[in-house]
């Protein structure tokens, strides 16, 4: 399977974040997530596993009982139901890989 960026809309979730579902199936999903400065990725968990690299731009993470500040070339790893969130510090773009694929995005 091929999936062209330029192809896929951006979705307009508000609040200065939007997203973009990339390659899927019924285990993987891949998807883009874009923040403006001050944007908010409130705190929530849900069943899947999830990897996210920071591909640019500086957030306050929080996975769990611990925050850090990332920035691009990082890599957070967020295990099912486990509370997550982060504050955008500098505008900037997520990856997140979900495993299985996130029914509520499509």
């Amino acid at each position: 399977m091929f999936v062209f960026k330029k192809e896929i809309p951006l979705q307009d979730l508000g609040d200065g974040v939007s997203r973009r579902v990339l390659a899927h199936d019924g285990s993987m999903m891949a998807v883009e997530v874009y923040f403006e400065e001050g944007a908010v990725g409130p705190m929530h968990n849900h069943v899947h596993e999830q990897l996210t690299y920071v591909l640019s731009g500086r957030f306050k993470f929080t996975i769990g009982e611990e925050t850090h500040e990332v920035s691009a070339g990082d890599t957070l790893y967020k295990k099912p139901y486990i509370m997550h969130g982060c504050v955008c510090l500098e505008k900037g773009v997520l990856l997140d890989t979900f495993t299985p694929q996130r029914q509520d995005f499509l």
